[in-house]
């Protein structure tokens, strides 16, 4: 069985939305090629509306000129994966390999990380959210920042209680702090 994946970068104080950013660090090709080698296996990618309008960028990215190579990878591991936008605006979506759901329903969630051969990331705080309360997610993956910033959409949302164990943690060069925690 696959593995249900949330992660974001967050700030030091919790926060994986702030109207001013998060910081600094997660920009570095240290931290980058990082995340790629990390998000290579991962199959599916659930989003909500907001981050798949984010995201979309990596469909084209590979062709604007001059990018460098961890960039260019990114942009083809995203490519080769599966995307689930759940919205109940988006008209219709602009990257291969995706669809719209209009409702998330965890049950369906739930069977589709139970079929996968491949593990499963939800993006986004508010998708997120839903897929914590339903009990779906079996990792926490933070990239850490080193600001705080006072407010935004929190990376956990507000209400619940969750006992994680530490999987694995590193500190980068830039500041920036990666911690995987496993549901208990």
């Amino acid at each position: 069985m696959a593995k249900l994946i949330y992660s974001m970068v967050t700030s030091l104080d919790g926060h994986a939305e702030a109207e001013d950013g998060l910081g600094t660090g997660a920009d570095d090709p240290e931290v980058h090629t990082f995340i790629n080698d990390l998000f290579r296996p991962v199959g599916t990618y659930l989003y909500g509306r907001r981050m798949y309008e984010t995201m979309v960028y990596w469909e084209t990215a590979h062709a604007e000129p001059g990018q460098p190579p961890h960039i260019l990878q990114y942009a083809r591991d995203w490519q080769a994966a599966e995307k689930i936008v759940y919205s109940t605006t988006l008209e219709s979506v602009s990257s291969a390999k995706t669809r719209i759901e209009r409702t998330f329903d965890p049950a369906t969630v739930r069977k589709l990380n139970a079929s996968a051969d491949h593990d499963i990331t939800v993006d986004g705080p508010n998708l997120a959210a839903q897929a914590i309360e339903a009990g779906l997610v079996d990792e926490y993956h933070l990239f850490i920042t080193t600001s705080v910033v006072g407010g935004g959409k929190r990376f956990f949302p507000d209400g619940v209680h969750l006992d994680l164990g530490l999987v694995e943690e590193r500190a980068f060069g830039s500041g920036l702090i990666y911690a995987r925690y496993r549901a208990g």
